[in-house]
């Protein structure tokens, strides 16, 4: 069944990380001299990390059952943050984002396709309901400011529903008389050619004759299908067996995900916490009293006096039943006070002498270290954030699931067990939080009984108000106000929607070959795909791999015009359910004039961003805020967004899933060093090389096919391929949509597509040039 399928493949690939955690505990543990060895040796962990990631990713999205999804989804998350660490050593390692690893891909007899990386699809299902309202909202906005118009229906009238209706019905009467006659002609035939057996008799070489014939024909047909099949396959005019499975396969993951709704449900009605709530929550909440009661008068045996009630953000009651004597509960409290203020001491100090520094130092622009091999010491691998998460995630599965007996479960949904150990947790946590407010007040009544002492919680109550009242008077606008404006100042935009597989392109099989002969290799576009998952999607869908994997907080998209830049984007905030704010400087002129107004659509973006994470802040010709001079037509000067940049991005911390994504067709304007202070991952987009233009399944075909072209024997696609050289993405689809009209679609059944149409077409466009592109090298 496709339940145990799932299974062995989760079993599957904890085994691979069982080897896998075994290897890296032997490889990375002495020093590496060799460069060239320790490079081979990440990319090795990284292909092996990603086929591991791949099959993860697989079982946790097709099984059903909640305690097995769960136990996945922390070792997936620490592989996705492994697989970042690697990467992130393999660019130290060559100073540069991309890398030539075919030669590896071909020792372990792999294909370039095994490094693609998968985009988990629990980043839009766990909060698929959020993201379907939060799109409505959006509408609904748009369209009270006036910024989108609802699509105009035309009303039918009365004598038009009736002549409708009267078509149907007689077309309906008409294919049933049509049916009738023929049933009685057939009648007809069959009494003549019964009547006309009768007089003459049956004869037995004319019924041989008869399924000889059609045994023959059938057999001629099904050998005909076959090749004519095989030759499509062959030409690449259809395809193939195990990729029209996939249709199959898509079908049953729709059926998964309605089951695994249907589970989710099934999980909440089984209401075991109701259960153990009603059963043990007593017995909990007396046992809790007892020994708080219990901790209370030990206290005042030792020490003299009753302690203050821990408050709820320093743990309750928990920091009171936790193995201390009284005097450490007692003085818990204190010494959290004095390291708090300590702590803002030395903020402030650490700011005096950096203001200091930077009078004297002047304008210098201090650009992140490079990690380099030391020839005496070699490489080292840094430590690790996952590698904790990893073997934790192996040891129990090896101790819950690896040899657990699951012959009684057929549903193959929950483990009732489990869930009660899980459950019981929330409800004493729960449990606790009550009886700290009943044990607060019975802890006060002590202290007025024995001690005679007042609670000092109106003096702070007093303080606190007032703290409150000029807190409000700065932050008075509530989330959906902030979010509003966005929207209307058209700040805020809905994201296209665009799947990073979308983003077709074939990798280059010949980058080791050309740096062996000193020639540095154009990235494909599968390199740039494959750092826009890593850089983008994997950190900003995850919370646990964003605040733990090492930290981007701005991207940077650089290429000619048409390479697909926006659409990358766009791609990064579909995969993830990310916003998107478009901060252009295009966009926010005359909107907010002034250097306060810059300011403040900053300070509405970041909260609006960090609250309803993940978000993407684009700004699209981010050259312009970093130019070298603004030009004079310009009301805006838009070199108040690079001052406002760097502040925006300190503001941001590990927790908050928040990505900065410029896109640039002209870096060369810019002045680099705030330029690259600011963005520290710039992409490089090339041009599609011949491999993704004319491949099986790529630029050319993939354009057509999807605004609704035929490909035939006379469109000569690999003509197309090489002529189109020089032109980009942008360039083809226009070129493809100003061919395919609605009236060409229309006539395509009697005039097949040709060659020409599109030559003529993409002649009128002017390509990138050699020196152009020579520019972003």
């Amino acid at each position: 069944s496709s339940i145990s399928t799932y299974n062995k493949m989760w079993a599957d690939a904890q085994k691979d990380l069982d080897i896998q955690l075994q290897r890296e505990r032997e490889m990375f543990l002495q020093p590496e001299k060799d460069p060239v060895k320790a490079f081979k040796m990440l990319a090795t962990s990284y292909i092996k990390y990603m086929h591991i990631f791949r099959n993860l990713e697989m079982a946790h999205d097709r099984l059903l059952h909640q305690q097995k999804r769960a136990a996945i989804r922390q070792v997936l998350d620490g592989v996705i943050g492994r697989i970042l660490e690697i990467k992130k050593e393999m660019v130290e390692l060559e100073n540069s984002e991309f890398h030539c690893i075919d030669d590896i891909l071909e020792d372990l007899k792999l294909v370039p396709e095994d490094t693609e990386v998968p985009i988990p699809r629990y980043f839009i299902k766990e909060r698929l309901e959020i993201l379907q309202q939060r799109e409505k909202t959006l509408d609904q906005i748009l369209l009270d400011a006036g910024l989108r118009k609802q699509k105009p229906f035309k009303a039918m009238t009365f004598e038009e529903a009736i002549k409708v209706i009267q078509v149907a019905e007689r077309a309906r009467q008409g294919r049933f008389r049509a049916a009738f006659m023929k049933q009685i002609y057939l009648e007809d035939k069959r009494a003549r050619q019964t009547k006309s057996q009768a007089e003459m008799g049956p004869s037995p070489d004319d019924a041989a004759t008869c399924i000889q014939k059609v045994w023959r024909g059938y057999i001629q047909c099904k050998k005909t299908e076959k090749m004519r099949d095989e030759e499509m396959i062959f030409l690449g005019m259809s395809l193939p067996p195990h990729l029209e499975a996939m249709s199959i396969l898509q079908m049953r993951a729709g059926q998964v995900n309605a089951l695994q709704g249907e589970v989710q449900e099934r999980h909440e009605e089984v209401s075991i916490k109701e259960k153990l709530r009603e059963t043990e929550g007593l017995n909990i909440k007396e046992t809790l009293q007892d020994q708080i009661g219990q901790c209370f008068i030990e206290c005042r045996h030792i020490i003299g006096r009753f302690p203050d009630y821990p408050a709820e953000e320093a743990g309750g009651s928990m920091a009171m039943l936790s193995e201390k004597t009284p005097e450490q509960v007692l003085s818990t409290s204190l010494i959290k006070k004095k390291e708090a203020q300590k702590g803002k001491n030395e903020k402030e100090g650490k700011e005096k002498m950096q203001g200091k520094e930077t009078q004297k130092t002047g304008n210098k622009v201090r650009l992140p270290a490079v990690k380099t091999v030391s020839k005496e010491k070699g490489w080292k691998m840094a430590p690790s954030n996952f590698l904790s998460i990893m073997e934790e995630g192996n040891s129990q599965y090896k101790a819950v699931w690896q040899n657990r007996d699951e012959g009684w479960d057929f549903l193959q949904d929950h483990d009732p067990e489990l869930i009660k150990e899980e459950k019981r947790e929330e409800v004493e946590e729960e449990i606790r939080v009550q009886v700290d407010e009943l044990m607060q007040q019975k802890l006060e009544n002590l202290k007025l009984a024995v001690d005679g002492e007042k609670s000092g919680k109106q003096g702070k109550g007093r303080k606190s108000e007032k703290v409150r009242v000029a807190m409000m008077s700065l932050v008075h606008r509530t989330i959906d106000s902030l979010y509003r404006e966005l929207v209307e100042e058209g700040l805020l935009i809905k994201a296209e929607t665009v799947n990073l597989s979308d983003y077709v392109g074939k990798y280059s099989y010949l980058g080791s070959t050309l740096r062996q002969l000193d020639i540095e290799p154009v990235p494909s576009l599968a390199d740039v795909r494959q750092l826009i998952a890593l850089y983008g999607i994997l950190p900003l869908g995850s919370q646990t791999v964003h605040e733990k994997a090492p930290l981007v907080k701005a991207l940077l998209l650089a290429g000619p015009s048409g390479v697909g830049k926006k659409m990358l984007v766009h791609a990064i905030c579909t995969e993830t359910g990310a916003n998107l704010f478009n901060l252009s400087a295009s966009n926010i002129t005359r909107k907010y004039p002034g250097k306060n107004g810059l300011q403040m659509v900053f300070h509405m973006v970041l909260k609006v961003a960090k609250q309803l994470q993940p978000s993407v802040v684009w700004i699209g010709d981010t050259e312009k805020i970093f130019s070298k001079a603004v030009p004079k037509a310009e009301e805006t000067n838009p070199k108040r967004l690079a001052e406002i940049l760097p502040k925006f991005l300190k503001a941001l911390k590990a927790q908050d899933r928040v990505l900065l994504v410029g896109t640039t067709n002209r870096p060369f304007d810019a002045n680099l060093k705030p330029f690259c202070k600011v963005y520290q991952k710039i992409i490089l987009i090339p041009r599609p090389d011949y491999a993704s233009r004319f491949g099986k399944y790529f630029l050319w075909k993939h354009i057509i096919l999807q605004n609704g072209g035929v490909i035939t024997s006379l469109l000569n696609i690999s003509c197309l391929a090489k002529v189109s050289d020089g032109f980009t993405q942008g360039h083809i689809v226009q070129a493809v949509q100003a061919v395919l009209s609605e009236l060409r679609i229309l006539q395509m059944t009697r005039k097949p597509l040709r060659t020409d149409e599109f030559m003529t077409s993409l002649a009128r466009q002017d390509p990138v040039y050699k020196e152009e592109e020579e520019t972003f090298k």
